[in-house]
């Protein structure tokens, strides 16, 4: 089978990364260069984002390479002298990474990432840093809208069926994780990243015995500690009494109904009416999981309406982000050699220089964002890019997942009122530090005297 693994991960890359770097090669152009990864635009459905990947775009940059198998595919492309396969052939990320943390809240023009390396290294890492960043950035995101929406009530990430590609799936329930689930329904995503894992049973089940409670009995029996019984397969209220009668039959035997899951009809009305029967049974420990394409507007109006539900299982419309399904990431050189880049394309203009974001938080709530040169220090401001990785190593201990999603929740609980609405209603306040603002203008000036002369 192929797949992307460390031997490989460095040719899932632009072919364009190659040939401009054969290129940067060919000319001994390979001094150091600084390149920001951001989002130039919030998506229209977007009032933030959240930061997410850093950990793995980090243990691609530290092992990297090019293996003998690479380097033969490249040299059958006929595209690449032998010097610069010999380079490739040593290569080796020697570069310095700025970031702000996974699970930290970030808005248009932000620098999320910053690499300074030399030029060939730093330019050839843009594809995967982009694709990893952006990717769980963007998932991460859509979960923290459902946490949002979700209240104090749990969600489980149940998306890994419909998301696009098996390294999507592992990606989308770490990103989801970060951005407020509870679990996954993915058992790789259990493995690698420790994340709780939950599941309940499908209709196949319940069909494939000869009745409705002869499932629900095998189930509870097979796992009496965390029974939760699929109800919908025929008639859910009918599958509402079958479970709680199941319950009474069993409860000598120790075992305990955890929960009932519909994932069809008139969720509203129906998930009242089970609670009911529930009740009335008293099973009123017994959580009622709604599932069946939810999304953050979907649960709104749920919760909204009163309706009794405990847990919400959101798969395909999380995993695949569906309302805004891309981020226009974007990686730029801001500086070499020369000094401070920029891109003056219309609608693309770029800041120039090494940056920082600064944000100023006043009686415990986000009021708004500073993007300055790095050197930068205001007096009062939460510096949210820190230094990650120097000459090629890691800095620091890898974090737990569980820190960076209590930072998301933290920091979403800071956030004012209007920027917690599931519209874009209002626009958050990024600013420009005068330093960087001034150097834009001079960078941008001198460059299109440059190219009218």
């Amino acid at each position: 089978m192929s797949w992307v693994s460390g031997s490989n991960a460095a040719l899932l890359t632009d072919l364009y990364e190659l040939t401009m770097a054969a290129s940067y090669h060919r000319r001994g152009m390979n001094g150091a260069a600084t390149f920001d990864l951001f989002v130039r635009d919030l998506p229209p459905r977007r009032n933030f984002l959240v930061v997410c990947g850093l950990d793995q775009a980090l243990e691609y940059l530290e092992t990297m390479s090019f293996d003998a198998d690479a380097l033969s595919y490249l040299e059958s492309l006929e595209m690449f002298d032998a010097a610069f396969l010999d380079h490739l052939s040593g290569f080796e990320f020697r570069g310095d990474v700025w970031a702000m943390a996974e699970g930290e809240l970030a808005f248009a023009r932000e620098p999320i990432v910053s690499v300074t390396a030399p030029l060939i290294e730093a330019q050839i890492v843009e594809t995967f840093l982009l694709n990893c960043i952006t990717f769980q950035t963007m998932v991460a995101s859509k979960a923290a809208r459902v946490s949002i929406a979700s209240g104090p009530r749990d969600f489980s990430d149940f998306s890994l069926r419909r998301d696009h590609g098996a390294d999507a799936g592992l990606k989308a329930a770490r990103a989801a994780f970060v951005g407020g689930a509870a679990s996954t329904s993915n058992v790789l995503a259990g493995r690698f990243f420790g994340i709780p894992v939950s599941g309940t049973m499908a209709h196949s089940y319940v069909m494939a015995f000869e009745s409705e409670s002869e499932a629900f009995r095998a189930y509870a029996r097979d796992f009496p500690d965390r029974a939760v019984l699929l109800i919908d397969t025929f008639d859910v209220v009918q599958g509402a009494q079958r479970a709680v009668e199941v319950a009474r039959e069993l409860q000598p035997e120790g075992v305990n109904l955890a929960g009932v899951r519909i994932d069809s009809g008139d969720l509203a009305g129906l998930t009242r009416r089970v609670r009911a029967i529930l009740d009335e049974a008293g099973l009123s420990d017994t959580q009622i999981i709604l599932s069946g394409d939810l999304d953050e507007y979907r649960i709104a109006s749920l919760i909204s309406d009163g309706v009794p539900v405990d847990l919400f299982g959101v798969g395909t419309q999380l995993g695949t982000s569906a309302d805004s399904p891309y981020l226009g990431g974007v990686y730029k050189l801001v500086e070499d050699q020369h000094g401070p880049k920029i891109k003056l394309s219309t609608g693309k203009v770029t800041l120039p220089g090494r940056k920082q974001v600064h944000r100023f938080i006043r009686d415990d709530q986000i009021q708004h964002d500073v993007i300055s040169l790095r050197e930068e220090e205001f007096e009062g401001s939460h510096p949210l890019m820190r230094q990650v990785m120097k000459s090629g190593e890691r800095m620091g201990e890898r974090e737990a997942l569980a820190d960076m999603q209590q930072r998301c929740l933290g920091a979403i609980e800071k956030l004012p009122p209007y920027l917690k609405k599931l519209e874009n209603d209002g626009s958050y306040k990024v600013d420009l530090s005068v330093k960087l603002e001034a150097l834009a203008t001079e960078v941008g000036r001198a460059l299109r005297v440059s190219h009218s002369s």
